[in-house]
């Protein structure tokens, strides 16, 4: 079993979006194991977008994330990092096919509707930083 890391992010929000997308990770057979709303303080984004922080987009990054409450779920099931990838299709809404998540509801690049983890150590990583002990139950 694996776990992983989804922001719904505030394009998710404002669209009504969460059920929606939360939907197809349960019919995957995905179980939620951690879920809290927040609004993303600058330095919880400066952290989680670490690689690039420095670059001439972050100040936009920052702006959108913390644009309004977001939903942070752990989520557990088995390949899951993989299968969350390929049901959300590519970074680039514009880009992702019909059917996926970002292809059915995301805009753009950032306007993506979900971030998930890239990996099973990034998750674990993610999941430390967003949720203290306690808040993950399996």
């Amino acid at each position: 079993m694996e776990n992983t890391f989804i922001i719904f992010k505030p394009d998710c929000m404002e669209k009504r979006l969460v059920g929606a997308v939360l939907s197809r990770f349960e019919a995957a057979g995905f179980e939620v194991i951690g879920c809290k709303m927040a609004r993303l303080t600058p330095a919880l984004l400066r952290e989680h977008y670490a690689h690039v922080a420095g670059k001439p987009f972050y100040p936009e990054i920052e702006a959108f994330m913390s644009s309004r409450p977001v939903i942070m779920m752990a989520l557990r099931g088995d390949n899951i990092v993989q299968t969350v990838r390929d049901l959300l299709g590519p970074t680039d809404s514009r880009k992702a096919a019909q059917g996926t998540i970002r292809g059915d509801f995301g805009t753009e690049m950032m306007k993506n509707v979900v971030h998930a983890s890239d990996s099973v150590e990034n998750g674990r990583i993610e999941i430390a930083r967003f949720f203290q002990a306690g808040e993950i139950f399996v």
